[in-house]
């Protein structure tokens, strides 16, 4: 792999990651719940990460695509490409509305503070970057991810080896914890694994779309894509291990992982809602910039005053909670993507037997 797989790997996973894996909540609701089928689950999930992402990005290169939407309109034609965009941007508002919840709740249960106190600073915040065009601060603030998966990978790990509960106890208990398809006709690992990918993907395709489309090699695009995957998949099988080991000290923990920090050392449960607070200020940046965009130019005045209402609407839905907003947003969201990927992999077949129905048409003409 080349300089530019690497920067469309990270990019990939930075988008992903503030979103829906750095709380520990999501990965709880959707993988740990389950139990030891949890493991199995985040394989199934790492799979669909890289194969998607693998697509995603090739297919944007070919098109050599400055907007997702051109990908989109690929994959369902102009009208209903239209149709799945417009109910993409709305949802993807939720996910900032989910951030906002999810600062309050960091606030809360590292400090004590009410939720809305953490809730106001995050839309302060963002807010303030959107209107006051603050430069160069998501791209510094991206930097803090890898400190942020580091900080993961350390605190799982740790938390893993010194469990002392027996697995036995730990798949008890774990049932306990309500999973995200607990009210859906079917809930099964599996099926709890399949609508996380699919949301995750649903939330970092513009993105994908966009920079893969910037990459002139597929080949080049495709591998970044791949690898971005994996080292999505890599990561949440490694918080699931280390939620797991640790579920019967995590029951009612609206930020499972500074809950696992917090069990090691008042200091890194510090460092840890710190870069949780970065991690989840981009994604929020991104999401309502993202929506905003659809209704004005951004740096105009329109686009500012459109802007702060919006982030103020989120303000007042993410007291809802954050545990509440994820269980009904992320699967509403898992929804778009799973007819996302229906239609990425339908692509896919598609482009596969071509080749091979031109082949054989060339050895019956001859």
């Amino acid at each position: 792999m080349n300089k530019q797989s690497w920067q469309i790997a990270a990019a990939y996973m930075s988008v992903v990651v503030g979103g829906g894996f750095a709380s520990g909540q999501e990965v709880l609701q959707f993988f740990t719940g389950y139990g030891m089928a949890s493991v199995i689950g985040t394989l199934v999930s790492a799979a669909l990460f890289a194969f998607l992402g693998m697509q995603i990005a090739r297919m944007s290169s070919n098109m050599q695509a400055n907007s997702h939407k051109k990908v989109l309109y690929s994959l369902f034609g102009t009208r209903a490409g239209l149709v799945v965009d417009v109910v993409l941007s709305f949802f993807l508002f939720g996910v900032g509305v989910v951030m906002l919840a999810g600062s309050g709740s960091i606030f809360t249960q590292q400090y004590g503070w009410p939720p809305l106190v953490g809730s106001v600073f995050m839309t302060v915040l963002v807010v303030a970057t959107l209107c006051l065009k603050v430069k160069g601060i998501i791209r510094l603030i991206s930097s803090i991810m890898p400190v942020l998966l580091l900080l993961i990978l350390a605190i799982t790990t740790y938390s893993f080896f010194n469990s002392t509960a027996s697995s036995e106890t730990l798949n008890k208990v774990a049932q306990e914890i309500p999973t995200i398809s607990s009210d859906w006709p079917i809930s099964n690992w599996f099926f709890g694994a399949v609508l996380y990918a699919s949301f995750n993907i649903a939330v970092g395709f513009p993105m994908l779309a966009v920079i893969g489309g910037m990459t002139r090699s597929e080949k080049t695009a495709a591998s970044g894509g791949a690898m971005g995957g994996l080292g999505l998949g890599l990561l949440v099988f490694l918080l699931n291990i280390g939620l797991f080991a640790n579920i019967d000290t995590l029951i009612g923990v609206e930020m499972p992982t500074l809950g696992l920090a917090s069990n090691i050392s008042p200091v890194l449960a510090i460092i840890m809602s710190a870069t949780l607070i970065c991690m989840i200020y981009s994604t929020a940046v991104g999401m309502f910039f993202a929506f905003s965009t659809r209704f004005a130019t951004p740096g105009t005045n329109r686009f500012k005053a459109l802007s702060a209402f919006f982030a103020i609407v989120g303000l007042g839905l993410s007291q809802l909670g954050f545990s509440t907003l994820i269980g009904t947003v992320y699967p509403m969201l898992g929804v778009i993507g799973l007819i996302m990927i229906v239609a990425i992999i339908w692509v896919w077949v598609r482009n596969r037997k071509q080749p091979i129905q031109a082949q054989a048409q060339a050895q019956t003409s001859s």
